[in-house]
């Protein structure tokens, strides 16, 4: 069942608003009750195999939590933290990396001539690097502070939230979200929901707004990128011209989801702070990671890089724990070199905007410069995020930088590319994605003129969405 399915919009998400809102308001652990049971039903459709798993996960870390904030003697808690994330972890890295490491693995054997080992693929259980990033925050919180984590009820209806649980955002239990202070943490807004008309209705606004942007621009954008990843040899505007629409493809269909995601959370009196905050006018490399996906870099930034030692421990130090936080945020990503070498990327391009002390070695230039650089940086970069293949990805980028010749196809590829649609929807992509105003901005203060875009803005998408096939959001493979 996803956010676009006839089932979620027509049936799901209605039904789960009525039983929600028909609760009386002090009937709070009604509500959580209604939450889980929407959770299960929600995770369960898409996963039966798996939901015992994720259940699994939310009870071991709950009683693992409970045990460590009744525990005095810090060695004692340590070990249980060791404890959980030993587990944790660990069955990530099972599901995720196991057929990654035998293969990589294999091919190192195979240069001395064995055979290597046998592998087995498993089927990567839907939503776990998000809701093991969410218990690990969980558990590494009640180390620091002691505070007990709260009923088991709600302790489930957080690791299960449906609006989160397959893509994020990567909300906190029990401290405040580190995408917005302001907000009360998930724990406390479970017990004190929020369930008004004005909360709603810019929810729903939300909801509208990011269901357009996955329809009518991620979907549609997403036919150039894919006609040109899959070309053996395009020419080097064309080159371009795929790699800029798979850049906007991977922006508008995640900052979507994560608008609908948050539109839903509020439809239900939970608020959560904005995951995504105009990226691609970023002026650096610094500042973009500032804005994109920041929940998952704030968790990498709180639960990893200052763990390390951030930058308190020398120049040396520093650019070692970023090279390590952007290499395991590439294998987070995806079990594969691409995704390697992408996280590795992005680290030395912050590496080196620290040694130039925290500026781009285009600092001189215009800001509207500095933006189109950075853009390209970042561009460069999805080229390895959407790539099969390390060569593959080698190969395009020298293809885009050095116009290296063609072959076979590319004018046929030119034809596909280069007409009034494709370049029409670029244009309206390149527009909107510059634009400094965000979603969870424009939704703020409705008015009847905003409310009739957001009608129609809908319908279009409803109607597009009709007469086409079904298309997984992107952030749904990691």
């Amino acid at each position: 069942m996803s956010f676009t399915s006839h089932l979620f919009l027509f049936y799901f998400l209605p039904l789960v608003l009525l039983a929600t809102y028909a609760v009386p308001r002090k009937r709070v652990t009604i509500r959580n009750v209604i939450l889980l049971v929407a959770n299960c039903l929600f995770y369960g459709w898409l996963d039966m195999r798996f939901l015992g798993l994720l259940l699994l996960s939310a009870v071991f870390n709950y009683f693992v939590s409970y045990v460590m904030s009744r525990k005095a003697s810090k060695a004692d808690r340590f070990g249980l933290l060791v404890l959980a994330l030993g587990m944790n972890l660990g069955c990530l890295g099972f599901f995720k990396y196991a057929l990654f490491i035998g293969k990589s693995l294999n091919s190192v054997i195979g240069v001395f001539g064995s055979a290597g080992f046998p592998l087995i693929k498993l089927v990567l259980p839907i939503g776990i690097s998000f809701y093991t990033f969410k218990v690990v925050s969980h558990v590494v919180d009640t180390y620091r502070t002691g505070r007990r984590p709260g009923s088991l009820l709600n302790f489930l209806c957080y690791v299960s939230f449906f609006p989160q649980v397959l893509s994020g955002p990567i909300q906190r239990y029990g401290t405040a979200d580190a995408t917005a202070e302001s907000l009360p943490s998930f724990a406390e807004q479970l017990t004190q929901r929020t369930l008004t008309l004005d909360r709603f209705a810019q929810g729903i606004a939300l909801f509208m707004l990011g269901f357009a942007k996955k329809i009518l621009l991620a979907d549609v954008i997403a036919s150039s990128a894919d006609v040109v990843f899959s070309a053996s040899d395009p020419g080097v505007l064309d080159a371009w011209f795929g790699t800029l629409a798979y850049t906007f493809q991977l922006y508008f269909d995640f900052s979507g989801y994560s608008d609908m995601a948050i539109g839903l959370g509020l439809m239900l009196g939970i608020a959560c702070g904005r995951n995504f905050n105009a990226p691609y006018r970023a002026v650096s490399i610094t500042d973009f990671w500032r804005r994109w996906h920041v929940s998952l870099s704030g968790w990498f930034r709180d639960y990893l890089y200052i763990p390390l030692g951030g930058n308190r421990r020398g120049i040396s130090r520093t650019y070692l724990n970023l090279v390590a936080v952007f290499l395991l945020c590439g294998l987070w990503h995806g079990a594969a070199w691409t995704f390697v070498f992408w996280g590795i990327y992005h680290g030395l391009l912050l590496i080196l905007e620290r040694a130039l002390g925290r500026k781009t070695f285009y600092a001189a230039l215009p800001k509207s410069l500095q933006i189109v650089m950075t853009f390209i940086l970042v561009s460069v970069g999805w080229v390895f995020f959407r790539s099969p293949t390390f060569a593959d990805a080698l190969h395009r980028l020298t293809i885009m930088f050095t116009g290296a010749a063609a072959q076979g196809g590319a004018s046929l590829l030119t034809g596909q590319l280069w007409t009034r649609g494709p370049i029409i929807m670029m244009t309206l992509c390149a527009i909107l994605a510059f634009q400094p105003r965000q979603g969870c901005d424009w939704i703020k203060n409705l008015t009847w003129n905003k409310i009739l875009i957001l009608v129609i803005l809908f319908a279009l998408a409803l109607a597009t969405l009709f007469a086409k096939s079904f298309t997984s959001f992107l952030y749904f493979q990691f």
